[in-house]
């Protein structure tokens, strides 16, 4: 909260200066794009602008580093009230995302009718000049105080974690894939963006008519991809399986298909992935504005778990985790509270999860609850409520009493808070890919990534 004051008109005297420091950020170059309705690829991170096929840093829009003579004027010299007559500009040279910029005036003349003339630059690190030009403004006639902290923030909708970790996932080795009835849109093409990005080699399994129609409808070449033409589902879930235990896929993708209707092929004890850990679903989660990953876990498979079996989701979680590349994960183990209380058993739950992380039970992160979703995830709210905790406010897996809430939690995230989430099923043999069939590509794609991630990092255990 900043409180700004104005210099009034009569109060103004020629050589007076005021300047702002600004990083220029990548952010800003989006605001700037849906704002102003400029959308040159040049201005835009990630975007190829001379046509070779690489991401070019982003020039910083000349109008937006010459729209910061405004915050000087309007909030320093003079100030509060202040209204715009004219700006001349010179462009010198460009900015790019990471520089801090220097915002400069001078006032260099004082006019009948309030009018103040201005000296404007503005200057990257060492001096070189961006922009320069001069201004005219009405300076307010009297003292003008104003209160920025009710002004409301912006939180840009991009999903960089992602983008990072399909950084660190492309340049591994393709996983061998088995991709179940990819027979609808998404499911198909899901699947062959991941292999354009070289994080699996699919082998497609389903009616191979059905499998071709989509592919042209979507403009997709096919060419050198194994299809198994199989009629039915439940057919198609266990030729995958199958597939695993032959040696020939390292992962599993849900396409066209009920969770359950694969899923009953993975658990089965005859033939199965089962492995000695319970089996649990984990939602990874970009959260725009939140500065790191959210898992929520579980959303998908146990419907009330106990105890016991909450330590193996908590583990399955924090071993992802470390796989993705936390350190050492805080897991918050959620309840409608953050106090024990005998007549509500999640609690309970959560404080036997946090003392068997203490003495070893669950390893490789730290556990902590009962906690709200509030004082998990928010320093301010645990502080409130007197929290003294490692993981209390930075809270990098939530593991939720039901899947109920678990499910809830994830679909609010997505639809509400803008989240991508991706998915993986966790104490398999294997990584299952368990996608939603509403996902859009960027979900399956960062989803084939976590499955890469996971399936390397276990490799070198």
């Amino acid at each position: 909260m900043t409180i700004y004051s104005s210099t009034p008109y009569d109060k103004l005297t020629v050589g007076m200066e005021a300047e702002i420091k600004r990083l220029c950020r990548a952010e800003d170059f989006y605001v700037f794009a849906n704002a102003s309705g400029n959308h040159n690829p040049v201005h835009l991170p990630n975007e190829d602008h001379d046509g070779d096929k690489v991401p070019d840093e982003p020039v910083a829009p000349s109008m937006w580093v010459a729209s910061l003579f405004s915050a000087v004027l309007g909030n320093l010299l003079p100030g509060p009230g202040t209204l715009y007559q004219s700006q001349t500009l010179r462009f010198l040279n460009r900015a790019h995302a990471g520089e801090e910029l220097t915002v400069k005036v001078r006032l260099s003349a004082l006019k009948p009718d309030r009018i103040a003339c201005f000296e404007t630059w503005v200057e990257a690190p060492g001096g070189r000049r961006i922009v320069e030009g001069e201004a005219e403004v009405i300076a307010p006639e009297k003292i003008v105080t104003f209160n920025d902290g009710d002004l409301p923030g912006l939180t840009v909708r991009r999903h960089v974690h992602f983008d990072r970790l399909l950084e660190l996932a492309e340049p591994l080795e393709p996983i061998a894939t088995a991709v179940v009835v990819p027979e609808e849109e998404h499911a198909l093409s899901g699947a062959l963006l991941a292999a354009k990005h070289t994080l699996i080699r699919p082998i497609l399994i389903g009616e191979r008519d059905r499998i071709e129609e989509v592919a042209a409808a979507i403009g997709a070449d096919l060419s050198g991809i194994e299809i198994i033409d199989l009629h039915g589902h439940n057919m198609a879930a266990a030729r995958a399986v199958e597939l695993f235990h032959e040696g020939r896929a390292q992962a599993i993708m849900k396409g066209h298909l009920h969770t359950g209707q694969l899923l009953q092929h993975i658990v089965k004890s005859d033939g199965g992935l089962r492995t000695s850990s319970r089996i649990s679903h984990v939602f990874v989660m970009d959260v725009p504005g939140l500065d790191h990953l959210l898992m929520v876990t579980d959303a998908a498979i146990n419907i009330a778990p106990t105890l016991e079996e909450k330590v193996d989701i908590a583990q399955n979680a924090i071993d992802l985790a470390i796989a993705l590349g936390i350190d050492t994960p805080k897991v918050g183990v959620l309840s409608a509270v953050e106090t024990v209380n005998p007549k509500i058993p999640s609690t309970i739950d959560a404080a036997v999860l946090s003392k068997m992380a203490e003495r070893g039970q669950i390893r490789g992160g730290l556990v902590d609850g009962p906690l709200a979703m509030d004082n998990a995830v928010d320093v301010e709210a645990a502080k409130t409520k007197g929290i003294k905790s490692l993981v209390a406010g930075h809270a990098d897996i939530l593991l939720a009493p039901t899947r109920e809430a678990g499910n809830m939690l994830a679909k609010e995230l997505s639809f509400i808070a803008h989240a991508e989430a991706a998915g993986l099923v966790m104490g398999a043999r294997c990584p299952i890919i368990l996608n939603s069939r509403a996902d859009d590509d960027k979900a399956r794609l960062a989803s084939c990534a976590v499955a890469a991630l996971f399936h390397e990092w276990r490799k070198k255990r």
